[in-house]
């Protein structure tokens, strides 16, 4: 028995220095979480998401991001780096463009061009023939290192401007292992470090407008575009801020007209995408977990998290969940697919006869028909 002690003793002791010491990339803070309410109000637990029916991707995977362009078609953003272009019913699929970088958001500005935030290159433009040209890849010398979402004012008569999510100041795609890694190290660690950054179309110019996010996420304007609003990823929310405010610091809480619309999510919130009547949606691309939230105060338990084989850390299950909000925050729709069978649900993409679901990882476009009314 001693024998197996003196033996154990070292290997314990070995174990326990890998554990505190072994150097890892994040310096984990303590932050303040609330309770999870889970699926319950409303958000209680449906099938609304279940059995898509999907478009094939020609082995492309991850359609990020959605959008109905300027000719009709369907764009959308994928892994390999590519911009697919195909009919709303699936078929004339094309690559529209090919950024060799990872573009996890787009718009379209006045003159049809594509404004891409791309994590591994910046604020790209791409012109009608698919010809990549940066716009933006740092801000008063400060690199962008995880363009992550991207939306242009519209408005006619008043300037141009394009709005990015800068994710983490810490964590690039580019030198952390892809998007999802560096954005699992950004949200282990809570620095809050994410940023949201304005471009002027006209003069060139870029600049903050609100910092302080634990991992900002999906942009969209409000129909006036006075307010933006912001998913910030990590800590289960949505604000809503003047798009007017310069450098708002955040990272104490709401201040200088900003205000949080959305709290607690039973997820972590994605893109932001208008839809019709009024509704903005988010993907919840994970539910929360209960060993994630339980490590909230504890930043040396997630810093030793991190130093466990990647299969032990406390990834969530799937679980496909989108949402709707309004303008003023009330929750009008509703739709999930406990089963995770279409995974990491970022958000949707709204016409008048379909709602094509967004995804990180998915081999394949999922969509159902448009339910009337929606819930």
């Amino acid at each position: 028995m001693r024998r197996w002690l003196f033996t154990l003793l070292p290997i314990v002791g070995i174990v326990a220095a890998y554990l505190l010491v072994w150097p890892i990339p994040i310096e984990a803070r303590a932050w303040t979480t609330q309770p999870d309410a889970g699926y319950t109000g409303a958000h209680a637990v449906n099938s609304g998401l279940a059995n898509l029916q999907t478009l094939d991707l020609d082995g492309e995977e991850g359609p990020e991001h959605v959008q109905i362009g300027p000719d009709g078609r369907l764009y959308a953003a994928v892994a390999s780096g590519k911009v697919l272009r195909l009919s709303q019913e699936g078929t004339a699929f094309e690559t529209f463009a090919d950024t060799r970088g990872r573009v996890l958001g787009f718009d379209f500005d006045r003159a049809g061009n594509m404004i891409a935030a791309d994590a591994m290159r910046g604020l790209l433009r791409i012109n009608a023939q698919g010809q990549v040209s940066v716009l933006a890849d740092q801000v008063a010398g400060k690199p962008i290192l995880y363009a992550d979402a991207v939306v242009a004012s519209k408005a006619a008569g008043s300037p141009e401007r394009f709005y990015l999510s800068d994710a983490s100041q810490r964590f690039g795609a580019k030198a952390w292992g892809g998007t999802f890694e560096a954005s699992v190290l950004d949200i282990l660690e809570q620095s809050a470090t994410g940023r949201v950054l304005v471009h002027d179309a006209a003069t060139g110019q870029t600049e903050v407008v609100v910092s302080g996010l634990s991992f900002a996420n999906g942009v969209t304007l409000s129909a006036d575009e006075q307010t933006l609003f912001v998913a910030e990823t990590g800590r289960y929310r949505v604000w809503a801020v003047p798009a007017s405010v310069r450098n708002l610091d955040l990272s104490n809480g709401p201040n200088g007209g900003a205000k949080v619309l959305l709290d607690n999510l039973p997820g972590y919130p994605d893109n932001l995408m208008r839809g019709f009547d009024g509704r903005i949606w988010v993907g919840l691309t994970k539910p929360r977990s209960p060993a994630v939230d339980g490590m909230a105060q504890q930043p040396l338990l997630r810093e030793m998290t991190l130093r466990l084989p990647r299969a032990l850390w406390p990834i969530p299950k799937a679980y496909g969940h989108v949402i709707a909000f309004t303008e003023d925050g009330r929750i009008v729709a509703d739709l999930q697919d406990p089963s995770g069978a279409y995974p990491e649900t970022t958000a949707i993409t709204e016409t008048p006869d379909r709602l094509y679901v967004q995804s990180l990882h998915a081999k394949a476009l999922g969509w159902l028909p448009r339910p009337d009314p929606l819930r």
